[in-house]
């Protein structure tokens, strides 16, 4: 349905557990049982994923409302 979408490097973006910096990596966002492969900084230590606000508010919202319109 969506295309994995790139996560632009955020310099000094630390894990606030490990106080690793955070990596660029493929994470699976679920939502309604759909699940969606998409790069993200993530640490690589606990595994926490960073999604920015735009993408949250933005492209992952858009998928969120079409899955909700189905």
């Amino acid at each position: 349905m969506t295309e994995p979408t790139s996560a632009a490097p955020e310099p000094g973006l630390l894990c606030a557990k490990c106080q690793l910096p955070l990596a660029a990596g493929k994470v699976e966002a679920s939502y309604l049982g759909n699940t969606f492969p998409v790069d993200l900084l993530r640490c690589p230590g606990c595994g926490f994923t960073y999604v920015p606000e735009e993408l949250a508010l933005g492209k992952m919202l858009q998928v969120e409302q079409a899955l909700e319109d189905k």
